[in-house]
C-alpha cells in the first residue's frame, strides 16, 4: 500500500462545485489515487456542522463502492475539518491512497524501512518558477 492522506477540499458556499469535484474524482479514475473514504462536511451560516455521505449527492453517487472502501473518517475528523471552514461553506473530506507511490513504499518496507511521515508544502511556499505549468 502507498502513503495514505486525509485531504480537506473547501468550497466557498454550502454547495459543491461540480467542475472541481469532477477534476478531483478524475484522479481516481486514472488510478493515481485510490479513494478509501469520503464525506461532505458543511458549516452552515449559523455555525452548525453537518456531515453527509457521498451517495446523498448526485455528482458523488457511487464513488465509494467496492471492497477497497473503508469507513475510516469519523465524527471527530468531521469536527476537526469543520474548524477549517468559514460559516456558509462546505468541504470534501477525502481519505486517499497515493497509488503512484506504492512501488516505492513496498521497496522501503522490503528493505526494513517504513514511511514515518510526510509534510504537505503549500503552493505559495514554492517559488513560482519551479511550479508545474509556470512560465
Amino acid at each position: 500500500m502507498g502513503p495514505v492522506e486525509f485531504i480537506v477540499l473547501a468550497f466557498p458556499e454550502e454547495q459543491l462545485r461540480v467542475p472541481a469535484v469532477e477534476a478531483v474524482m478524475g484522479l481516481r479514475k486514472t488510478g493515481v489515487v485510490r479513494l478509501i473514504d469520503g464525506l461532505v462536511a458543511t458549516r452552515t451560516a449559523s455555525g452548525e456542522v453537518l456531515a453527509a455521505e457521498f451517495d446523498e449527492f448526485v455528482e458523488l453517487r457511487g464513488l465509494l463502492t467496492g471492497r477497497d472502501v473503508a469507513r475510516l473518517i469519523g465524527p471527530e475528523d468531521v469536527q476537526e475539518a469543520a474548524r477549517l471552514l468559514e460559516r456558509g461553506s462546505c468541504a470534501l473530506l477525502l481519505l486517499v491512497e497515493h497509488v503512484w507511490a506504492e512501488d516505492a513504499a513496498i521497496a522501503v518496507r522490503t528493505a526494513g524501512g517504513r514511511i514515518v511521515g510526510s509534510v504537505r508544502i503549500p503552493p505559495d511556499r514554492i517559488p513560482a518558477d519551479t511550479r508545474t505549468g509556470a512560465a
